[in-house]
């Protein structure tokens, strides 16, 4: 039997297989946030397929922390009916969830929020949505810890099996631990230790509302890819080697921002026409200018986060550590697990394409993914489409 079908424990939750649905972003929410039958049936078919674990997209904590309309939250009691459909749909099926949990801070909009967008430092504007956010003070930061915390609290309530700290692609936390987008000299920054200590009591209050059993998962940048130096592999490696110290029970290893080159989070094709298409009238031609200059920057390079891996899995010793960016091909995927360097493959994309894809190379029937990387999926969310593959093109 090969590898990837070998069952592995995350703390005490056994997962059946080495596969994980990255978390990505279904555009398929209420207005309210709340989670809708769109969103039940796609995690269904994803358990189906026999995926062992599923992490739906981003669920933000706090209303003044979601990203983008669409967007699913867990910031109040009310959303936990819909989510428990979406749990009970998942384990239905076979498979094992968790809930991934993020605040936006600087990486959004008063458009989406109604006010200023927050963060650790009032850092210039960013090339993407040209927000300057309002720093956070004490009781800000206060808030936003106990909002992660009432949101994992939510998670258990209805039915997830673990819950995933989102702490990449340049929300909040990835803000926080970052020295690029952190240049506070409190407490809260100035240092490694001070940058980590809003994640490290996140994580805290986060084990104190879930039951001692129920592992907290994290997302972890490995690189934030920022104009000037922020998130390195080994400054990532120092934050894994700590998390470990604090409980983590499980690490995804990733990489980029929004909005610093978001290619760098999902290389392939850049799909200028369809992303351009998204923006404002008074956007598209700085957009078009922008994206451009990507084309063929960001071709696939399978595994691209391998490296970096490869600097943190050393310290996280019996810790599992989740991989995801380009892997496409069963071969790579079995050497990445027999060489220790990885205990879980973790796609998006893929999955995007082939919600079956893993009992496809199960029975001998593929063994290489189909998806392309045209990334016209991620180019449809940001035109308000509900995530699936679109690589024949966007509808009109």
């Amino acid at each position: 039997m090969s590898i990837l079908f070998e069952s592995m424990k995350i703390g005490s939750l056994e997962i059946k297989n080495r596969f994980v649905n990255s978390a990505t972003y279904e555009c398929m929410a209420e207005d309210s946030g709340e989670a809708t039958e769109e969103m039940v049936k796609r995690y269904r078919n994803l358990a189906k397929g026999g995926i062992g674990l599923i992490i739906p997209g981003y669920l933000y904590v706090h209303p003044w922390g979601r990203a983008v309309n669409g967007q699913a939250g867990i910031h109040g009691d009310d959303m936990i009916p819909g989510l428990k459909k979406v749990v009970d749909a998942v384990h239905e099926e076979g498979a094992k969830i968790a809930f991934q949990l993020v605040h936006a801070g600087r990486q959004t909009t008063k458009a989406v929020i109604g006010r200023a967008p927050i963060g650790p430092s009032s850092v210039g504007r960013d090339p993407t949505n040209f927000v300057k956010p309002r720093e956070m003070g004490e009781e800000d930061i206060q808030a936003v810890i106990q909002a992660f915390s009432k949101a994992a609290g939510r998670a258990a309530d209805a039915g997830a099996d673990a819950v995933q700290i989102h702490a990449a692609h340049g929300y909040l936390i990835n803000q926080f631990i970052s020295p690029f987008f952190n240049q506070r000299t409190d407490d809260w920054g100035g240092s490694d230790e001070s940058r980590y200590r809003f994640l490290k009591e996140v994580l805290s209050e986060m084990k104190k509302a879930v039951p001692e059993t129920m592992p907290i998962l994290i997302k972890l940048n490995t690189n934030d890819f920022t104009s000037k130096e922020g998130v390195t592999p080994s400054l990532a490696a120092k934050y894994a080697e700590w998390l470990k110290a604090d409980g983590i029970d499980g690490v995804e290893v990733s990489c980029g921002t929004v909005a610093y080159f978001i290619m760098n989070m999902a290389r392939g094709d850049v799909p200028v026409k369809e992303v351009v298409r998204s923006l404002p009238w008074w956007k598209k031609p700085y957009g078009k200018l922008a994206f451009n200059s990507m084309v063929g920057k960001f071709d696939l390079e399978q595994g691209y986060n391998l490296e970096a891996a490869k600097t943190i899995k050393p310290v996280l010793g019996d810790i599992p550590l989740m991989l995801v960016g380009g892997l496409r091909r069963k071969e790579q995927m079995e050497e990445v697990l027999e060489k220790n360097h990885a205990d879980f493959i973790s796609m998006c994309r893929p999955f995007i394409r082939e919600p079956y894809l893993v009992k496809k190379i199960k029975e001998g029937k593929a063994d290489t993914a189909a998806c392309e990387s045209c990334n016209k999926c991620l180019a449809a969310v940001l035109n308000s489409l509900p995530v699936r593959c679109y690589y024949k093109g966007l509808p009109n």
